[in-house]
């Protein structure tokens, strides 16, 4: 198919990118835009649910066209991470990227971890990193730490609904009895063997919006008598969108060589699993397309997906059986996406 005479429909959805290390989330965002020119879209709306550092890899959800809508919903959703915190040293980053700015011996046994842990589950009030996108003064405050200014942020109260050390294997994965050590628990193949002094714990924590993973880790290592910084950081679910349906770098980069998009894209519901429908007749997702409120349901108080069929039409809040828009899609009632 000549593209530039037959353009194909623009996209809505989501691709869910397995970010690898080292690859900023903008830089994404525009590994999405150029696969999509590239495939023959044109101009298409992009943007991400939610910023992966780079150090940082897995999943960061991409917006299509008009799921760019909900974009703000990923951003307040809770996601969920492992990190790895190696003690004895701790960074100016909190990370492998940064200069090492205090050292300690000491290093806990796991038993204390274990303990220490319930101490930061819950809501907690929490530091952002000096090295971080926040803002001072107009000014991000990493790009202020660069400069060597000292950078005076304030607490944040966030909350950690489950913190634990990683203590199971994937479905078919052979235990590592040196990874066991690493995280302090017994040789799987010896279980009396003795527990050894942690030198680095791998975690596994799911947390509300705002969170910063390398303050927590410095917190627990404080909170153990010593110092530490995140070694490894992956992001394992956000929101509703988790590591199996996430697609390598490499996929991504398929698409422009002509792999088929419907393949890798997620509807653009996808992104509200957990929002009941509202199903819609002809006439009345018209009224809905426009603005208009409907009275006299029977549905109960809350949030619902407006649907014409099988397509999206608007999200509204449902209030003593009347139903406002809340944000509306312009998507055609035909399918979508082309082969």
């Amino acid at each position: 198919m000549d593209n530039s005479t037959h353009p194909k429909l623009p996209p809505h959805g989501w691709i869910i990118l397995d970010k690898p290390r080292g690859l900023g989330s903008t830089q994404a965002v525009a590994a999405v835009k150029r696969n999509l020119r590239e495939a023959g879209y044109g101009k298409v709306k992009v943007g991400h649910g939610g910023t992966l550092d780079p150090l940082a890899e897995g999943v960061l959800p991409i917006a299509l066209g008009e799921a760019t809508k909900l974009a703000g919903r990923m951003l307040e959703s809770d996601k969920t991470y492992e990190f790895t915190l190696q003690f004895g040293e701790e960074t100016d980053t909190l990370d492998t990227e940064g200069k090492v700015v205090q050292t300690s011996n000491r290093r806990p046994p796991m038993a204390a971890v274990a303990a220490v842990l319930e101490h930061f589950t819950g809501e907690i009030e929490q530091m952002p990193p000096a090295y971080s996108a926040l803002k001072v003064d107009g000014k991000r405050a990493y790009d202020l730490a660069r400069a060597g200014e000292e950078v005076a942020l304030k607490t944040r109260r966030v909350t950690i609904h489950s913190l634990a050390p990683v203590s199971t294997y994937e479905a078919g994965e052979t235990p590592d009895s040196t990874f066991a050590t690493t995280v302090g628990r017994p040789d799987p193949f010896n279980p009396a063997a003795p527990l050894e002094m942690a030198d680095a714990v791998t975690l596994v924590t799911n947390v509300s919006k705002g969170t910063y993973i390398r303050s927590l880790a410095r917190d627990i290592a404080h909170a153990l008598g010593t110092v530490g910084h995140v070694t490894y950081l992956r992001r394992t679910k956000a929101g509703p969108f988790t590591q199996a349906s996430a697609i390598s770098l490499d996929k991504l980069n398929a698409i422009g060589k002509g792999a088929r998009l419907e393949d890798v894209i997620l509807p653009l519901e996808a992104g509200l699993d957990d929002i009941p429908a509202l199903p819609l007749r002809s006439d009345t997702a018209e009224a809905v397309r426009q603005g208009r409120v409907l009275a006299g349901l029977p549905q109960p108080d809350g949030l619902y997906l407006a649907k014409a069929g099988t397509v999206p039409v608007a999200l509204m809040e449902v209030s003593d059986g009347t139903a406002r828009v809340v944000r509306g899609f312009n998507l055609p009632d035909v399918a979508e996406y082309n082969e």
